[in-house]
């Protein structure tokens, strides 16, 4: 069961049914282990002593439930069975228990219920229906039930119910048989529950609110009334906490004193059993110190006795010592005389080497900054021959494009004289041509001068055209004939001039812009 609560039945759904799970348990083992001697509770009785014990044995293998629980559980019974509590009895009942065992087994504590040793003049059937009222109470969770009378939602009348109170809801039935189930109210941290005067003939009302409904409950009197108000309150305000139910709370705040009282209990064993050894050691030192003293004091009678024998021999040798002594003591003085000159000659050593280790020093120094000044001499030539490298580089490199700057200077120079040589020849044949042109223009001039006294006298015939002649002299130029070069147009027409005449031309008028 232990292995079961834990790794198993704590994880399986809401609707998972743990009783039939017991009930299961319970047929597997009942006719092995359950006692023959006749009991006063029926089968079921005992099944259901046998979750309650399930409920309240210790986590450990094997099962037993602790006097402790034992009396918690007849407490509940006998608070059920509305009789009064003997403390006296149960305290018996303990004295009588047997100190080997730690608490009973199932099958002791059922024998323990059905004897009705601790439920003495009670019948059977009060005795089931407390064990059932406690069963429903710490198995089923059942905080409160009994009968009200409820009020519809839509037909508004007043009916009769079994209600069951539960953690975190109200179940109602038509009887306590609990066959017939009419609905639930589900409570949460957002419901209250709120007392309500009497109306309608309706005495020690009650009201619960949750957020979709409201249910208005009346009580059979004003005690069973207020106990439902306080349950339900109670219930809420738990909801609120988080907590659990009361008798599981008050279960798991049991085994944790009872585990705290063990836990101290095995410490003061612990430190019993540290005195007790502490103190076994302490005698065994004691008495380990009074023989060492026995001993002692055996060791120290016969060193008095043999200190007395050879205090004779000491004082017989001493005399002979004190003489001995006294020549050593002069020997000793005059080592000590000449090892003190010698010590002072020592001195005079160490303070002439201190000196020459002080100078030493100082040359060690100056020739540590000789050679850091040697370091940075060098460092410096290092330096300027790599400037010198780089400026030798940079010097050839200018060489080498100076030698190349020359060489297509000369190129330059050589193509610049070809191209003088052949210009010079265009120009001498531009020249000649220039001559047969200027020959040939003569020649024009001529014909020019006979067509011009051929049209003056055309011209002299009629007076208008010779005004127009004279007012548009220059515009009007004639058409003379060219030479046999290529052609050029101009603004002048055709065959105006030569090419070797534009060339001049084109030298006068730069000439013309540079003076200007």
């Amino acid at each position: 069961m232990p292995y079961l609560n834990k790794f198993i039945l704590e994880k399986v759904q809401d609707n998972f049914d743990k009783l039939e799970l017991n009930r299961m348990c319970w047929t597997l083992c009942v006719k092995k282990n359950l006692t023959k001697s006749p009991l006063l509770i029926e089968e079921e009785d005992s099944f259901k002593v046998w979750v309650i014990f399930n409920f309240l044995s210790e986590d450990k293998y094997p099962l037993i439930i602790v006097p402790e629980e034992i009396e918690y559980l007849l407490k509940k019974l006998t608070d059920a069975m509305g009789g009064v509590w003997q403390q006296e009895q149960f305290e018996d009942y303990k004295v009588n228990f047997d100190d080997g065992k730690d608490g009973l087994s199932v099958w002791e504590l059922i024998e323990l219920v059905g004897t009705g040793q601790f439920s003495k003049g009670m019948d059977r059937q009060t005795v089931s229906m407390a064990i059932s009222e406690v069963f429903n109470e710490l198995i089923l969770d059942v905080l409160k039930q009994g009968y009200m009378m409820k009020k519809g939602h839509k037909r508004k009348n007043w009916t009769e119910r079994w209600f069951v109170l539960k953690p975190n809801m109200i179940s109602y039935y038509v009887s306590e048989d609990l066959k017939d189930k009419k609905g639930d109210i589900v409570l949460d941290e957002n419901c209250c529950v709120e007392s309500l005067p009497d109306k309608d003939g309706k005495k020690c009302l009650f009201l619960i609110k949750c957020l979709d409904k409201t249910f208005e409950i009346s009580a059979s009197d004003k005690k069973k009334k207020q106990e439902w108000i306080q349950a339900i309150h109670s219930t809420i305000h738990l909801l609120k906490l988080g907590s659990p139910p009361p008798h599981k709370e008050a279960r798991q705040s049991r085994r944790e004193r009872r585990k705290k009282l063990l836990a101290e209990q095995e410490e003061l064993e612990r430190q019993m059993k540290e005195l007790q050894a502490a103190n076994e050691n302490k005698q065994r030192e004691l008495e380990t110190v009074r023989k060492k003293l026995e001993e002692a004091a055996s060791r120290a009678a016969e060193e008095e006795k043999k200190r007395l024998e050879t205090q004779v021999e000491l004082q017989a040798r001493f005399s002979s010592e004190l003489e001995r002594e006294k020549l050593i003591r002069q020997q000793m003085e005059e080592q000590v005389a000449q090892k003190s000159c010698e010590l002072e000659q020592y001195l005079q050593r160490v303070r002439e080497l201190e000196d020459m280790y002080v100078k030493l020093q100082e040359a060690l120094e100056d020739e540590r900054q000789a050679r850091q000044d040697e370091e940075t001499v060098r460092k410096l030539q290092a330096r300027l021959l790599e400037e010198e490298s780089s400026k030798r580089a940079e010097l050839e490199r200018w060489h080498l494009e100076q030698q190349q700057a020359i060489e297509t200077t000369e190129a330059e120079k050589q193509e610049l004289e070809n191209q003088r040589i052949m210009k010079e020849r265009a120009l001498q044949e531009a020249m000649a041509q220039l001559e047969q042109l200027e020959l040939e223009r003569k020649q024009a001039l001529e014909q020019y001068e006979g067509v011009k006294k051929k049209l003056e006298m055309a011209t002299s015939k009629t007076k208008s055209w010779k005004d127009k002649v004279a007012q548009h002299e220059g515009l009007i130029r004639l058409i003379e004939p060219g030479s046999k070069n290529p052609h050029l147009i101009t603004h002048w027409g055709p065959a105006a001039f030569t090419q070797a005449e534009l060339e001049e031309r084109q030298k006068s008028w730069k000439g013309k812009k540079g003076t200007e």
